[in-house]
């Protein structure tokens, strides 16, 4: 994968909040975030280039590149950190005022016609089946009219944490669906099972809100 592009606009977008969180979340002093932020990015680079190009399709590109980064955050900390500690970091680096911003603009599109378009476009692209760091998913409605379930067979922050010796950490992206969903304000996320906890699939669901909530 170029770095140019997507990644490169992500690491503008989010370094400098993740080094901040650092101190924030850590209790790292401020040269010591900044001495870890600068070896991250070579390291996001370097684990952006060995990424495979995704298909202009693949609406999942993002994701990855979000592991990535914060992927290369971790692998420079003086410590690991725990699930709990780094689901917070996680959190708190992802979710800058532009972030809060874009989730309520995209909340504002939820369940619309084009929303239910895009997720059937990529229940048929099965882009896993041909790149390992891309996701499987089906698109599942449900019956009553109140949402929808996205349910994911096959992930590509797992095949990537698993690379890296990573794979432990990999609940702590995954408690940020429920940070996004809040932050659009539209509709609430429900979840079961995730296959880095060893479920059958990532199930990810989502029911309108109703009025006045």
């Amino acid at each position: 994968m170029k770095y140019i592009g997507m990644p490169m606009g992500m690491w503008v977008l989010f370094g400098k909040s993740f080094e901040g969180h650092l101190v924030s979340e850590f209790g790292f002093d401020r040269d010591t975030a900044k001495m870890t932020s600068a070896k991250a990015k070579p390291q996001y680079k370097k684990i952006i280039a060995g990424l495979p190009e995704f298909e202009k399709a693949d609406r999942f590109k993002m994701n990855i590149v979000n592991c990535a980064l914060l992927a290369a955050f971790v692998l420079n900390m003086p410590e690991r950190p725990d699930v709990e500690r780094l689901t917070a970091y996680y959190a708190g680096s992802m979710m800058t005022p532009a972030m809060k911003w874009f989730c309520r603009k995209s909340g504002k599109s939820k369940f619309t016609k084009k929303d239910i378009s895009s997720m059937k476009a990529a229940e048929r692209l099965r882009a896993a089946d041909r790149n390992p760091y891309s996701w499987n998913m089906e698109f599942l409605p449900y019956p009553d009219g109140s949402g929808y379930e996205a349910r994911f067979t096959a992930c590509g922050i797992c095949t990537l944490m698993r690379e890296m010796g990573l794979y432990a950490l990999v609940p702590a992206m995954c408690r940020l669906d429920y940070t996004i969903a809040e932050a659009g304000g539209t509709s609430d996320f429900f979840r079961e099972y995730t296959l880095a906890s060893g479920g059958p699939y990532c199930d990810c669901g989502y029911k309108k809100k109703r009025e006045g909530r």
